[in-house]
């Protein structure tokens, strides 16, 4: 038997028929960019969401940098202020904070949920940190009352790195609409994947979402009138449109990911592997990956492997220690790198079969 880590393919072929109608209108529109479609899916997004403001970008990335830039031009940031930020995370999240000039500041994340918790981004804070990007890694949402308290008091921003878990709750609201603002991406492998690159801006605030959508715009919020220095980062029609058609279905396959977590807690019994943890209440998490710990990680990746099932690493290098951020591979951050040297990524994805899913865990308690 064969595997896929994720089949992307099958997924999108469930909305197939819809996919090929949506394009073909598209086309016949003559309209492609900043038109009905991204208004449309804008709309629906921030009903999703529980937010006031919804603004279609190219991208995570584009998302995070563009909500940092706008804080920087209503004068909420300067450059040089620190922001703390997950050791134990994709490189955007910190890419975004260096490219607009500011400073990251990492934190090591809990064992046993991959997440930081409030306690231990308090004692990263200094009179130079002004904001928290709060990353809800692997599709767990990261928030807490501990968090909240921890902003008001030291008067932080909280801007969400939402890429990873959409649909994810916290006190019965959805992630992207817990801190000032969020950054989604809908990258194709996302639980709400467009069929390229994609991203999106949540806020409440007026004044804020007016400023980031001018930015995404060349700085325009008048055709040819440049306001600010911006960005040409804009959702397309196409992607609009596509997300527009799976956004309704998110729940669901959301749903089918959880129940083949629930197999995998309940089954997986081979005790040199460590299941990921989840505190809270499991109904919060959307498994966006299911992420396992092993001593002997890159022997069980090629066992795995040599028995039909794809496996993938995230991530194996943090960023820390990557070439393009030299200057911070002195730092001693023993459980990020521990865990990007024992961590596994197992196949979970919405199109799974059953049969698959038992092969996989009768195929790890053979290990």
């Amino acid at each position: 038997m064969i595997v896929k880590f994720l089949d992307i393919k099958k997924i999108n072929n469930q909305y197939a028929q819809e996919l090929y109608k949506a394009s073909v209108d598209l086309i016949d529109s003559g309209w492609y960019i900043n038109g009905e479609s991204v208004t449309q899916f804008e709309s629906e997004l921030s009903k999703y969401i529980g937010v006031k403001h919804t603004i279609g970008v190219a991208n995570g990335l584009d998302a995070l940098r563009i909500i940092l830039t706008g804080y920087l031009t209503l004068g909420k940031l300067k450059k040089g202020d620190e922001i703390l930020v997950p050791a134990n995370t994709y490189i955007a999240s910190v890419l975004a904070i260096t490219s607009v000039g500011l400073v990251p500041v990492l934190v090591e994340a809990d064992d046993k949920t991959f997440n930081v918790t409030a306690e231990s981004y308090n004692c990263k804070i200094t009179q130079n940190t002004k904001a928290i990007l709060c990353v809800h890694l692997y599709g767990q949402q990261s928030f807490s009352d501990e968090l909240i308290l921890l902003s008001k008091e030291n008067n932080l921003l909280i801007i969400e790195d939402n890429a990873q878990s959409i649909g994810a709750r916290f006190q019965n609201k959805k992630t992207g609409n817990l801190g000032n603002a969020a950054g989604f991406s809908f990258y194709p492998g996302k639980n709400l994947g467009a069929l390229g690159d994609g991203g999106a801006i949540t806020t409440n605030d007026d004044e804020f979402a007016k400023v980031v959508r001018a930015i995404s715009n060349y700085g325009s919020d008048t055709k040819y009138h440049n306001t600010y220095q911006g960005f040409n980062s804009r959702l397309d029609e196409i992607q609009a449109k596509f997300l527009s058609i799976k956004l309704p279905y998110l729940d669901e396959e959301n749903n089918k990911r959880k129940k083949i977590a629930s197999l995998y807690l309940s089954e997986i019994k081979n005790i040199k592997i460590t299941l990921p943890s989840n505190p809270l209440n499991s109904e919060e998490h959307v498994w966006h990956l299911f992420v396992i710990k092993c001593q002997n990680r890159d022997y069980l990746k090629d066992y795995l492997s040599s028995n039909g099932i794809e496996t993938l690493i995230h991530y194996p290098i943090p960023p820390h220690k990557q070439k393009c951020y030299s200057e911070y591979e002195h730092l001693s951050l023993e459980k990020t790198e521990h865990q990007h040297k024992t961590v596994l990524s197992l196949p979970i994805s919405p199109v799974m079969t059953i049969e698959e899913v038992h092969y996989v865990i009768k195929t790890i308690n053979n290990f």
